[in-house]
């Protein structure tokens, strides 16, 4: 029963902890402050003030190592932490304040100007009698900084209008600032208003957004803290503020269609940063009406508006992000005296407080990415992309009600040469980035296809840090619209048009590669479906091989099968889907194992460097290189063929093992079955043919198979084109821009090459 009671006692006085923690932030930033003033004597607290204005802050530590405030220079100030003064002759702040009546605490803190309106107002007698107060006293800039005339009318109907102005200021007990709690309702002197209460987890304290400057000066009858502003009376809810201001009409209408203007007349705590009539009218007119008769886009333009949270202007010492109604995110800043939205300076009028929350009037209209149009989600790193969509016509491809995904490559994919291409070939290229359905990033998965307007099927890669789309991979940044999604990539996409045995035999830079390949019987792996990753020398790996050494190289078919498959690896790999600097390993055919990473976007075979990678082929990729790879474990034991490995391989020492022999290499690993059926086509018997593969892989052990269906046959393809060249036009309309399409792609890469 003890250990009951105990376990139970701790448990209280835990929480109790937690909730003071919760809600001391101004106390613990004081005291970070004293800590940091500890060099100048006791009870000194360090403060930073904005250079050139005359703000104050017991600063957080982000404030303090910055040594700015709201983006402005902040100098270092030392002065009395609270309730403490200085000795003459003393360092620090070594003497108590004298505790005296809240009247006479109004001086002591410097709140002179309040200590006299009370005096006038005859608010004095009360004050300095018995009783249990807390008074939010404005500083002397605050009575300064109002309105003019609404301080002469206080002035002038000193017993009425300014009595019941100081007593709005006041509570009838006493609260330090760590029991002003966050999100907290208070009721003042005057007549039931409300006091509004938000405590930062940056230190700032405010009361109906006028911030706390100087705290908890403790009083006989109570207690008195310093605010920057002389507090205004709290209306009525939001919506009753938006239903009034006749400037807010052009917002008020999506609010009231959307249903949103409901939700703002409810209990809550929320920002509203609210666009003006003239916000409104700067924008597009087809983009406001566009919006305007979109239900769903207009509740999520008003929904972008609105905060969950409360958010003074003087409680923002610096950028932060908040989540909207809509789900998406804003970053709320400063700049010196201004409200920034997204980095913007765009508030008009700020801090207008409500019995359930605040608003800040913007002269912008804030457009989500959800209320787009998916053209309208370019960045500013994409408007080579988006402007050429535009410029070739192909914005009327993207209905407003349909889905579609775009791939933008970044500004610097566009190279001169590229820009100078012939209209409709440029056209050609940007409609292999748009995608005919809406796909978002994490809906992609390793060997999707995704089809274009164009025509054409793009294959989807997917590694660990990495998302690839053929040669070109996925930078940050991917964004959803009202119609589709919009992904940033790295270059621009190269569709894949030839096998990797055709683009071999069409580049004469590979001729001696290719003659190799044909010799050792490799030529249907390099033709036939599949996913591989091939690594092919330039004819400038083989220099000073002789035709005699070629002769010696064919005769040891195994050998040569060797050093060939050692170029050849299952999978897709893209150079740009590695992880910068990090080694990746990967089993080649022959069994051994090469070591690749990207340094500065170079990649890297064995630490040789690739002159050109990325090369897309329509059964893998190749990666030129511009030396002969060899797994550096073979060893060799024919004195001919080591000799003639010296001449072309330098960069490792190749090891000799007397009588030593290559394992043979069975062309199994890839054998091809062939399956002919007939289909019947639009009511038409068709033969076609299938051909499948059966790929064997060694794991360390037994060989496991598997069967994979690939496309057809070529023959087939010939076919089923002939069958839609015999139907109307507009049934050829399709397979011919396809096939032209497929052409211009093909010129456009043999320029470049």
């Amino acid at each position: 029963m003890k250990i009951f009671f105990l376990f139970t006692f701790l448990t209280f006085l835990l929480s109790a902890f937690e909730q003071v923690a919760a809600y001391a932030h101004y106390d613990k930033i004081l005291t970070h402050s004293r800590i940091r003033a500890r060099d100048q004597g006791p009870n000194v607290c360090a403060l930073q003030q904005v250079m050139g204005t005359k703000k104050k802050y017991f600063s957080t530590c982000r404030n303090w190592y910055q040594q700015a405030i709201c983006g402005k220079k902040a100098t270092v100030l030392y002065e009395c932490c609270p309730g403490y003064m200085k000795m003459e002759g003393m360092r620090g702040c070594p003497a108590v304040a004298p505790i005296d009546h809240v009247y006479g605490t109004l001086g002591i803190v410097g709140a002179t100007s309040t200590q006299q309106y009370s005096d006038i107002s005859k608010l004095r007698e009360e004050i300095e009698g018995r009783g249990s107060f807390t008074f939010f006293a404005p500083s002397n800039e605050a009575w300064d900084q109002l309105d003019s005339e609404i301080h002469r009318n206080l002035v002038d109907n000193v017993n009425i209008e300014l009595y019941n102005a100081l007593h709005h200021h006041m509570l009838n007990k006493r609260m330090l600032t760590k029991d002003l709690k966050n999100g907290m309702t208070l009721v003042s002197m005057y007549n039931g208003q409300k006091l509004l209460i938000n405590h930062y987890p940056n230190g700032v304290v405010t009361v109906n957004c006028a911030r706390i400057i100087y705290g908890n000066q403790i009083a006989t009858n109570g207690v008195v803290h310093v605010v920057d502003r002389v507090l205004t009376a709290v209306g009525n809810t939001i919506q009753d503020f938006i239903e009034a201001e006749d400037d807010l009409s052009s917002f008020r209408a999506p609010a009231i269609t959307s249903g949103v203007m409901d939700i703002l007349g409810r209990p809550g705590h929320y920002t509203l940063f609210a666009p003006t009539n003239e916000a409104f009218e700067r924008l597009p007119r087809g983009v406001l009406e566009r919006i305007m008769g979109d239900k769903v886009a207009s509740e999520a333009l008003v929904k972008f508006h609105i905060l969950n949270t409360l958010q003074c202007s003087e409680a923002i010492t610096g950028g932060a992000v908040y989540e909207t109604l809509e789900g998406n995110t804003v970053e709320v800043g400063c700049d010196g005296e201004s409200l920034t939205v997204n980095g913007v300076k765009m508030v008009k009028r700020k801090d207008i407080v409500t019995s359930n929350g605040i608003i800040h009037l913007i002269d912008q209209v804030l457009i989500p990415d959800s209320a787009k149009q998916v053209i309208e989600l370019g960045g500013a790193q994409q408007t080579t992309f988006t402007d050429l969509v535009a410029q070739l016509g192909l914005t009327s491809s993207l209905r407003p009600e349909g889905q579609y995904t775009l791939l933008a490559p970044l500004n610097g994919a566009f190279s001169d040469d590229t820009l100078r291409l012939d209209q409709r070939l440029l056209k050609t290229i940007l409609q292999n980035h748009i995608i005919k359905v809406k796909v978002g990033l994490n809906e992609l998965y390793n060997g999707q296809e995704l089809e274009t307007i164009g025509g054409k099927l793009l294959r989807v890669f997917v590694y660990r840090t990495a998302v690839c789309i053929e040669n070109s991979c996925m930078v940050r940044g991917s964004k959803e619209g009202r119609n589709g999604f919009i992904h940033i990539l790295r270059q621009i996409i190269n569709p894949a048009e030839k096998t990797l045995h055709e683009m071999l035999r069409n580049d004469k830079r590979f001729s001696i590669f290719l003659s190799l390949v044909k010799a050792a019987d490799l030529d249907d792996v390099l033709s036939w479906p599949g996913q591989w990753t091939l690594f092919v020398p330039t004819n400038d790996a083989f220099k000073g091989l002789t035709d005699d050494d070629k002769d010696i190289l064919i005769r040891d078919k195994n050998a040569l099968r060797n050093i060939l498959l050692y170029h050849l690896t299952q999978g897709v790999f893209i150079g740009s889907g590695f992880e910068p600097g990090v080694t990746n390993i990967l089993k080649t055919i022959q069994g051994g194992k090469l070591y690749l990473k990207t340094v500065n976007d170079t990649l890297l075979v064995n630490e040789l460097k690739s002159r050109e990678s990325d090369l897309m082929a329509t059964n893998g990729v190749i990666h030129v290189i511009d030396k002969l790879l060899y797994p550096a474990e073979l060893p060799v034991g024919n004195d001919q063929l080591l000799t003639i490995l010296k001449k072309l391989i330098k960069y490792i020492q190749i090891k000799f093992v007397r009588d030593s022999t290559f394992k043979e290499i069975p062309l199994t690993f890839y054998k091809p079955i062939i399956k002919t059926y007939t289909k019947i086509i639009d009511g038409r018997p068709v033969e076609v043919t299938e051909k499948k593969v059966t790929e064997e892989r060694i794991i360390q052990g037994p060989e496991i198979k598997y069967t994979r269906i690939t496309a057809g046959d070529p023959d087939n393809e010939e076919k089923l084109k002939k069958i839609f060249e015999e139907e109307a036009p507009v049934r050829r309309a399709q397979p011919t821009r396809r096939t032209q399409g497929g052409a211009a792609r093909r010129r456009t890469r043999l320029d470049h090459s």
